[in-house]
C-alpha cells in the first residue's frame, strides 16, 4: 500500500467500465489501497473477471455488470447502502465528423455526460447531507483540446469536462471533491479502435493505464481538480487558451497530415 493508503482503507468505491484498460486498473489500485470495490461494465464477463482478479489478491471486489447510467443503486445495495467514491470511467470512444449519424451523437451524449449526471443525481442527495463524497471523472485531453476525427467523442468530453467543473465550484465547500482525469493515449482497447488517427497523435506517447490509476492517486492526495497523466497537457491547454487561432492553425496542419496519410 502507498502512503495513501489509509485514506482509502474501508472507503466504498465504484468505477464504472472496469472490464478492461483505465477501469481496471482504478479498480485495482482502489481495492489494494484497502477499499470495497464494484467493478462495473457493460460485459458482464469482463467484470466478473476483473473482481475476481481483485480478489484473488485478498481485496475485496464485487461485480455488478450493466450500464453505467443505472448503476448507483445496485452498487450501493452490493456496498451496504454507502458509496464513497465514485468513477465515472465508462466511455464511448465515437469517431466521425459533423456528419455522423444522430444515433452516434446521441450514444456519445448519453455515456461520456448523462451517465455522469445521472450518477451525480444518485450520489448528491445522500453525500450532502453527510458532508463528504468523491467524484473522479476520466475525461480525457480530448475534453481540454480536441481529438482530429472523433467529433462526437471530442465534444462529448467537453461536455465530461465542464459537468465536472461545475460539480467542483458549486459543492466542494460542501464536502464533495471532484478530481477530472485527462490523459492523451492509454494503451487500451480504446486506443487500438482510434485506428490511423489514435496512431498519429496518441499512440507515440501512450501510456499505461495503471500510469493514469498513479496519477489520479498523487492528484488526490494533493487535492488537484485537473488530473494529467501527460504532464505536456497543461502547456498545450495554457496554448489553446493564450492563442486559439494560432492552436487552430497548427490542430489543422496536424488535421491535413492525417488525411494526407
Amino acid at each position: 500500500m502507498s502512503a495513501s493508503a489509509y485514506a482509502y482503507q474501508d472507503q466504498r468505491v465504484v468505477v464504472t467500465g472496469a472490464g478492461g484498460g483505465i477501469g481496471a486498473a482504478l479498480a485495482h489500485r482502489f481495492a489494494a489501497e484497502g477499499a470495497t470495490v464494484v467493478v462495473n461494465d457493460l460485459d458482464a464477463a469482463k467484470a466478473d473477471s476483473v473482481a475476481g482478479a481483485i480478489a484473488a489478491t485478498g481485496a475485496r471486489a464485487i461485480a455488478v455488470p450493466g450500464d453505467a447510467s443505472a448503476v448507483v443503486g445496485e452498487a450501493r445495495e452490493a456496498l451496504g447502502g454507502t458509496v464513497d467514491v465514485y468513477c465515472a470511467n465508462a466511455g464511448l470512444a465515437s469517431g466521425g465528423d459533423a456528419f455522423a449519424d444522430e444515433a452516434v451523437w446521441e450514444a456519445a451524449w448519453d455515456t461520456n455526460v448523462m451517465a455522469h449526471v445521472r450518477a451525480a443525481r444518485a450520489l448528491l442527495p445522500g453525500w450532502l447531507e453527510r458532508g463528504s463524497g468523491r467524484f473522479v471523472s476520466t475525461v480525457s485531453a480530448a475534453g481540454l483540446l480536441t481529438m482530429i476525427g472523433a467529433a462526437p467523442y471530442s465534444v462529448t468530453k467537453h461536455g465530461a469536462l465542464a459537468f465536472a467543473e461545475w460539480l467542483s465550484l458549486t459543492y466542494r465547500h460542501r464536502g464533495v471533491q471532484v478530481h477530472a482525469i485527462c490523459p492523451q493515449g492509454v494503451r487500451t482497447d480504446m486506443l487500438t479502435a482510434s485506428g490511423s488517427a489514435g496512431e498519429l497523435v496518441l499512440a507515440p506517447t501512450a501510456i499505461e493505464p495503471e500510469t493514469v490509476a498513479e496519477a489520479l492517486f498523487d492528484g488526490m492526495e494533493k487535492g488537484r481538480f485537473l488530473i494529467l497523466p501527460h504532464p505536456e497537457v497543461a502547456d498545450f491547454y495554457a496554448a489553446r487558451a493564450t492563442d486559439p487561432d494560432r492552436w487552430l492553425r497548427g490542430m489543422n496542419r496536424l488535421q491535413r497530415t492525417w488525411e494526407g496519410s
